[in-house]
């Protein structure tokens, strides 16, 4: 939750039935987006639109930790909507981040040590990205979600993208995207 209000500001369990706690706080000047949990189950990922940063944070509860902060997470001040880090995913052995105001779907391995490895841009170009899925747990083809452009783009491992839904076809500002089974929702 993105809040003013430091007693606010952070990272909310809601369980269903149940009464919703903060699992962990952050920055109040901060704007926590795409959420993922890593395969363990242990720890959440959250990306920081406004703080070019990654936290951590143990799903029982704790201290957020800033696992990293980097410009390629930063939003361009220039763009529209100057947003950074925003849609996250967790898979195969990295993180994933897609940075909106700079249009760039990022993965970043994760050592053995749980430590982020070199950030490598997978695509450039993808003008509003938002949030995006995988083909399947096992692919790197991605579907990304493009709000402003009303779209979704498939991108490929080499980088390469291509338009499989637009406005045509009864798109109107995608902010994410779900694959099950052999649908994309």
């Amino acid at each position: 939750m993105a809040s003013s209000d430091p007693s606010r500001a952070g990272i909310w369990k809601l369980p269903p039935g149940g009464t919703p706690r903060r699992i962990a706080a952050l920055p109040t000047d901060g704007l926590p987006n795409g959420l993922a949990l890593d395969p363990a189950g242990h720890t959440l990922y959250a990306a920081d639109s406004n703080k070019a940063t990654v936290w951590t944070v143990p799903v029982s509860g704790g201290t957020a930790t800033a696992w990293l902060t980097d410009p390629a997470l930063a939003a361009d001040p220039s763009a529209p909507v100057p947003l950074g880090a925003n849609g996250l995913r967790f898979h195969e052995g990295a993180v994933w981040v897609s940075n909106l105001a700079k249009g760039t779907m990022l993965r970043i391995p994760v050592t053995g040590i749980g430590a982020p490895g070199r950030i490598h841009t997978v695509t450039s170009g993808l003008t509003g990205v938002d949030d995006f899925n995988f083909l399947s747990d096992c692919s790197d083809v991605v579907f990304a979600a493009q709000n402003g452009l009303n779209r979704v783009a498939v991108v490929r491992p080499d980088g390469t993208t291509e338009n499989v839904l637009t406005a045509s076809d009864g798109l109107a500002s995608p902010t994410s995207t779900a694959v099950r089974g052999n649908r994309l929702n």
